[in-house]
């Protein structure tokens, strides 16, 4: 029996995109390399944050299935890739999910199928990585017998304004036939569509999105560093620009950048330049700032020691929020592993609290997590604010006699701020 859609890597990214799909009464089934995701999966468990048990419970209803099998591939009319596009421990683009789950489609690809890639990647992934595996080994040719478009993911974790539904959707295709069958398809569940030129300017639109955030987050982190030099108040710089209702995106300065996305896919924009002789000269001065960033919110930490005549050898503390985004479980790329990093390589006695995160380890050392937060803040000699989950209650914090380094801004009167 055939399906409508086979969603290939059910994280962050696939399994909201099956979520839609089966509440648009899309016949849907996921394919993942995780035998432990697929089971929770199929016993109604959520494994991503913005997709909660019953909802997937109601996926399950409807039909939903999750499997390890490719074999269901050759059932599909519609196969999504949402594989992840991380980077090598050189730091340069990885892009062996994305061939691998290409090779894994090729083997058994139909005539008809339509072929979408999610996964984040620089211009001419599509056409020059993706496409040559699937017309190689299949023996069919992209849009003749088969289409193929890249739709980049837009999924931002924890935003409970836009989801898939109301989020514009950009389409590209490999023809302009292509491109309609991917308009079809979305358009099922998603409100408002943006049809592409062509696949690498949709790629290119997906790493311009994620490195204006990149190069502006470098900005204020940098702003904020002078304003401490010259003894500025950033926060009331940052509060008056940010008045102005046009020409300004206001951005807040932090511990550095993290997640999936924001240090990642500027690196798959630079890569891409290396290689056409061109040199993304911001690309590069943003990551060095955002780069130096944990090393800073270390050194102030040493600073506020010394002012009590302690050093960070043998000092107790407590990274409080080492998720890298506020209110979700995802630690991927958070600031908080070189933070902690640089203090345990210090000496220091490091523990950390976060409600989302059950376990934090940095280079194979399980870092210690506090269950009672009351007497964790009175036990430490310092504590550092990485991430300011909406359940803190920062005033209670400040107030509770601990010396607290707040990172993210003047959370309350009894923080010292980073910058």
């Amino acid at each position: 029996m055939s399906v409508d859609l086979v969603v290939v890597g059910l994280g962050y990214v696939g399994l909201p995109l099956a979520s839609a799909a089966c509440t648009a009464e899309l016949r849907t089934v996921g394919l993942d390399v995780s035998d432990e995701v697929v089971a929770g999966l199929n016993a109604g468990r959520s494994h991503v944050g913005d997709v909660p048990h019953e909802a997937v419970a109601e996926m399950v209803a409807a039909g939903f299935t999750a499997t390890t099998d490719p074999a269901v591939l050759g059932t599909a009319d519609t196969i999504v890739l949402c594989v992840p596009t991380g980077l090598s421990p050189a730091g340069e683009p990885d892009l062996s999910a994305v061939r691998r789950a290409a090779e894994t489609v090729a083997a058994r690809l139909r005539t008809g199928t339509l072929v979408v890639l999610e996964s984040t990647s620089h211009p001419g992934t599509t056409e020059e990585v993706v496409r040559p595996i699937l017309e190689r080994a299949s023996g069919l040719r992209v849009g003749e017998d088969f289409h193929l478009v890249y739709s980049p993911e837009r999924i931002d974790p924890g935003n409970e304004r836009f989801s898939m539904h109301n989020t514009p959707k950009i389409i590209s295709g490999c023809t302009p036939l292509c491109a309609k069958y991917g308009v079809a398809f979305y358009g099922r569940f998603v409100e408002s569509l943006v049809v592409s030129r062509g696949t690498r300017e949709a790629e290119m639109a997906k790493l311009l999105e994620n490195s204006y955030r990149y190069v502006n987050i470098a900005l204020v982190n940098e702003v904020a560093l002078f304003c401490d030099r010259m003894g500025i108040d950033v926060w009331d710089v940052l509060h008056c620009a940010g008045t102005k209702p046009f020409g300004f995106a206001p951005f807040q300065p932090g511990p550095g950048v993290g997640g999936h996305c924001i240090p990642v896919d500027p690196r798959y924009l630079e890569s891409k330049a290396r290689s056409a002789g061109f040199t993304f000269d911001t690309l590069s001065a943003a990551r060095a700032v955002n780069e130096r960033m944990p090393s800073h919110v270390v050194l102030r930490a040493a600073e506020l020691l010394a002012a009590r005549a302690r050093t960070l050898a043998g000092s107790k503390i407590l990274l409080l929020g080492v998720a890298y985004k506020r209110d979700v479980a995802d630690t991927r790329e958070s600031p908080a592993y070189p933070v902690a990093e640089e203090l345990l390589t210090r000496g220091a006695d490091v523990s950390f609290h976060d409600p989302e995160v059950a376990e934090f380890e940095v280079d194979g050392h399980r870092v210690r997590k506090e269950q009672r937060l009351p007497e964790a803040l009175s036990d430490a000699d310092l504590v550092v604010l990485l991430q300011a989950h909406s359940c803190y209650d920062l005033v209670e914090i400040s107030n509770s006699g601990c010396t607290l380094l707040d990172t993210r801004g003047k959370s309350a009167g009894g923080a010292v701020t980073l910058l």
